[in-house]
């Protein structure tokens, strides 16, 4: 493996330390053991339950886990495997397990599956037609079956229950090497399903050159479509962010640039940005990077023309992996970070499109975590963050 690739994948900068690597050994207290794989999506269905997906490993096999809350986490459904039997799984942090419902409340899983290289995976997919009670048998998404890098998936379905699946390939970097030639980064795939996941076709290209190991951001725009937002390598070394309309025909989508905070390193932080829209047209982004020479969770919006307003610093230095949600004019952002003994959640909350925003603490653990999640539906945006100590722990955001 390339020197280069391999510090890509651990997300070490040569020559500094980043944000990311100080916060989460922190986290781990200094022991040096594997950590918890606690990586946890959520998303509710159309009546207003909660569902999140998770790992379970029995007898060192594992298995995606699906379960339901009808009170919003005060009490959950004992966790279904989805597959029959059990096979690689990648469950931490970006590469977590996707989840994400049909216009009738199909459910809709995705996960990368590692392979026998390291830091090579397919991308899978799973599909409940019955709320849950019967899955069907997990397929590859991509039609490229080389033992390389497709990892990293996200999942949207769009207002036509078109399902979007994106993922991190490194196709085109290995044809690059074997011509003898540079190739920075990665690239980033999708795939499309028009029957509700019965089939899909794809390997479509969204772009050249994105970073190696931050998940992709994935949300429906107003005009019906679907928005990807991820972590892009412009001029060959500066790591900031990119945005593309994805189109189900696989017609080459135009890309533009989101962020402007010229972040030059050769690495990958694992920290991918999120993005939600407002009713009229207002897109609103979170991220994390470095800004002259200093490490951050950003926020800004853009209007319906694309112009991105001035970004906000959210929270302390060691603020790390932020999300974020809307409904209707309402947009929240929860983050997480670290105080040297322990990590809290921290939350921004705006009523009015992110003109004023109100900000508070709203949980915390002295142990292990997974990011923090915040999802929309019925009820209104609630956050879900799984914890090694406390277990899974969700707050209505209001």
């Amino acid at each position: 493996m390339r020197l280069s690739e391999y510090f890509a994948e651990i997300a070490i900068s040569l020559g500094m330390l980043l944000v990311t690597s100080l916060a989460v050994a922190a986290q781990e207290g200094g022991h040096k053991h594997a950590r918890p794989e606690l990586g946890t999506s959520a998303a509710f269905d159309s009546k207003g339950r909660l569902w999140i997906t998770g790992k379970e490993t029995v007898d060192g096999g594992a298995y995606v886990t699906l379960q339901v809350s009808e009170n919003l986490g005060k009490t959950w459904s004992v966790p279904k495997r989805v597959q029959q039997t059990p096979e690689p799984l990648a469950a931490d942090g970006e590469a977590r397990p996707k989840l994400a419902f049909g216009t009738r409340d199909e459910i809709y899983i995705t996960y990368t599956k590692p392979l026998s290289k390291p830091y090579t995976g397919d991308v899978r997919f799973v599909r409940s037609t019955d709320g849950g009670k019967t899955f069907s048998e997990p397929v590859t998404v991509h039609a490229n079956r080389d033992v390389i890098t497709h990892r990293f998936d996200s999942i949207s379905v769009d207002k036509g229950g078109r399902i979007y699946v994106t993922w991190i390939d490194k196709r085109d970097m290995e044809a690059a090497n074997a011509r003898g030639e540079k190739y920075a980064g990665a690239a980033v795939y999708y795939a499309v399903s028009d029957d509700a996941g019965k089939s899909f076709r794809g390997d479509y290209k969204i772009a050249d050159h994105s970073c190696e190991c931050c998940r992709i951001a994935l949300a429906p725009s107003p005009q019906g479509g679907t928005i990807a937002l991820w972590r892009h390598v412009f001029n060959g070394d500066t790591r900031d962010h990119a945005l593309a309309e994805l189109h189900a025909d696989g017609k080459a989508p135009a890309v533009q640039r989101a962020t402007f905070d010229e972040w030059k390193i050769n690495a990958c932080p694992h920290h991918g940005p999120s993005v939600a829209f407002t009713p009229d047209g207002r897109r609103h982004q979170v991220w994390f990077n470095v800004k002259q020479g200093e490490g951050g969770v950003f926020y800004a919006s853009a209007g319906p023309d694309g112009t991105l307003g001035q970004p906000q610093r959210l929270g302390s230095e060691q603020a790390a992996h932020a999300d974020l949600a809307t409904e209707g004019n309402r947009v929240a952002i929860a983050w997480k970070q670290f105080d040297g003994k322990s990590t809290a959640v921290m939350m921004r909350l705006s009523d009015d499109g992110g003109r004023t925003w109100r900000e508070a603490e709203v949980a915390r653990t002295k142990g292990s975590s997974d990011q923090p999640r915040v999802t929309a539906g019925k009820p209104g945006i609630v956050l879900v963050w799984r914890t090694q100590g406390e277990g899974v722990q969700t707050v209505l955001l209001k």
